[in-house]
């Protein structure tokens, strides 16, 4: 073992012992691992790869402190029983938690405060002010978090961080501002922090999706796919209503969402696709009202980018670097899956010939029999069918806010490894991500705004959808865009009716003869500037249709994985899975499993 070996062992020694001393369980099991097995009495810490400098040592000692404060000081059952509802109130209920032990624990303990508040100074100086552009970068969970830790640790503003503040400050003020000091009275009441730090989070109105719960059960019957053009919803036809209702009597029309990457107002192009009119659905479509049908407020500030276009060169690479360093504690397993995929398609793949026929091509191997008997008769061959079909997968990935951390590395590695898998089996492989431009609707609700909020306006806020890898453009090429999943601040909402339909309507042009779908997903459809203004199963309805009529009326074979969600009310061929972990086992077997099914889909 080295010198630099060495002082890394000790180091991780020396965090465990005061992990021990802090949590004051002598019994747990610290290791350094980017694989996060939960097993209980085992803390998982990051692998200490590379340590270049002082400041390195003091963010893992933060973590490691955090990670032990928190083992004694939080109860998870009173945790549970105070936590608000909805997917962004949990995150900003989780980050006031974490803030509270941790302040308990550096008003007692020296040590513990210098490492924690020079890990989030050192955090936010590094940030460039360049970095935070428009609103649509600053999350509210991350301005929350920056807004209590200016208040329990003074920590220091620069230009960056006021930046970040200034899109959320006054809400922040006029709801928590006269609170901040009883909430420091109650640090250590853990109860009675969260029960007030619930109240004071549901004071700041953010529509959260649980609501939609209450709204579905008043729900009494589910109405036919009809996802709408995205960029034929304008806004005569949101106030007149005719043109529209001709579309639903067609049938299905769905987003046609081939907008330019660098100019969207030049190149949105209005293309209905129809299916064959179909009577009884016609009939139901005639007896659904208005404000049921799927709309979009409008498709003007959505956009398409390739990842290249997102950030530069050096940011993109070094990114990527991060999800290589996770890709270690990984691969080993998934390789050994990635290979007998392989298997099972170059099997598939493999020519035969049929001999001795009296047509075909000529079997140059039989010559030399001609040759010494020129009465024999030439001897031809043709090459057997076999069942596998020129075949395309495109994987859909969920770029939400909720697939932070370890989902979204380990789907950024699985998808990485079966493009590479799938490719050397001559099989094209497209990635594909979906999120939001912005938290809280960005230029779409400004725009509502302005025009004096009329009642049920559809989806509101602005699509990013993320082509990470094109079928057509090799591995090596692109292999570094997937690195822009671990970009901070680029996780927002999910909107899946329409990234479905979007990723359809581009595997659907392909001429391969086999198409297949892989959509990973880690929950219902989320948005809260759309759901804060129409039902509350709006976009989640909007899901099932769009996936009904995609299964039943069309040869693209749809496969659906949910990350500890229940996905299979929503797709016909779905698995969950409870441990990311198991994202790679279920994508390979999954696809070995489709390769191998000879019943393969039809157009209906």
């Amino acid at each position: 073992m080295d010198h630099k070996e060495l002082l890394k062992e000790r180091f991780k020694i020396a965090i465990s012992s005061a992990v021990k001393a802090i949590s004051e369980n002598y019994d747990i099991d610290v290791k350094f691992s980017n694989n996060q097995e939960a097993k209980k009495n085992i803390l998982n810490l990051p692998e200490i790869s590379d340590i270049k400098n002082i400041q390195d040592y003091i963010d893992i000692r933060a973590i490691a402190d955090s990670e032990a404060l928190k083992i004694k000081y939080t109860n998870k059952k009173i945790f549970s029983e105070n936590e608000p509802k909805g997917k962004m109130s949990k995150g900003l209920y989780a980050i006031a938690e974490k803030i509270r032990y941790e302040k308990i624990g550096s008003d007692r303990l020296r040590g513990i405060k210098n490492n924690i508040t020079q890990h989030y100074n050192n955090k936010y100086k590094n940030r460039k002010i360049e970095e935070v552009k428009p609103e649509s970068d600053v999350s509210v969970t991350e301005a929350f978090e920056l807004y209590l830790r200016s208040y329990f640790f003074n920590l220091k503003q620069n230009q960056t961080t006021k930046k970040i503040l200034s899109y959320w400050k006054d809400i922040f003020d006029k709801n928590l501002k006269d609170n901040l000091k009883d909430l420091d009275k109650y640090k250590n009441d853990q109860e009675k922090f969260n029960q007030f730090i619930s109240k004071l989070i549901d004071s700041l109105e953010f529509e959260d999706s649980d609501s939609k719960e209450k709204n579905e059960k008043q729900e009494t019957t589910e109405e036919k796919p009809q996802p709408e053009d995205n960029n034929d919803e304008t806004e005569k036809e949101q106030e007149t209503g005719e043109k529209e209702n001709k579309e639903m009597d067609a049938g299905l029309s769905y987003v046609d969402s081939d907008l330019d990457s660098s100019n969207n107002d030049d190149s949105e192009q209005k293309e209905i696709d129809e299916i064959e009119k179909n009577a009884n659905l016609k009939k139901k479509n005639e007896s659904i009202s208005r404000k049921e049908r799927y709309k979009i407020f409008t498709p003007e500030f959505d956009e398409i980018k390739k990842a290249e276009d997102l950030e530069d060169e050096n940011e993109l690479v070094k990114l990527r670097k991060m999800l290589d360093q996770q890709l270690i504690n990984l691969q080993g397993v998934i390789t050994k899956l990635a290979n007998k995929l392989q298997r099972q398609l170059l099997a598939k793949q493999n020519k035969s010939w049929e001999f001795d026929l009296e047509e075909g091509i000529l079997d140059a191997s039989k010559l030399a029999r001609v040759i010494i008997d020129p009465l024999r008769s030439l001897s031809y061959k043709n090459e057997k069918e076999t069942d596998f079909k020129d075949t395309v997968v495109s994987i859909l990935i969920d770029n939400s806010g909720s697939m932070r951390g370890r989902p979204i590395s380990v789907a950024a590695i699985c998808a990485d490894i079966l493009s590479r898998t799938l490719e050397r089996c001559s099989v094209k492989v497209e990635i594909l991500g979906f999120t939001t431009k912005n938290w809280k609707g960005g230029r779409s609700r400004e725009k509502w705004n302005l025009n004096s909020k009329p009642s049920n306006p559809g989806r509101l806020n602005d699509l990013r959808h993320i082509i990470y890898k094109s079928a057509d453009t090799p591995w090596r090429q692109s292999k570094k865009n997937l690195g822009l999943m671990l970009k901070e601040g680029l996780l927002k909402e999910n909107i899946d009716g329409e990234a479905l339909l979007w990723s359809f309507k581009r595997i659907s042009k392909r001429k391969e003869e086999r198409k297949i779908l892989m959509i990973i997903s880690d929950g219902a459809p989320v948005d809260d500037s759309t759901l804060s203004v129409n039902s509350g199963n709006y976009l989640e309805k909007h899901l099932k249709q769009t996936v009904k009529w995609i299964e039943d009326n069309t040869n693209v074979e749809i496969l659906a994985i949910g990350i500890g969600h229940d996905v299979t009310r929503y797709y016909n061929k779905a698995i969950k899975i409870t441990d990311v972990q198991e994202l790679g086992d279920v994508m390979i077997n999954q696809l070995t499993n489709l390769f191998s099914d000879n019943n393969k889909k039809t157009m209906h």
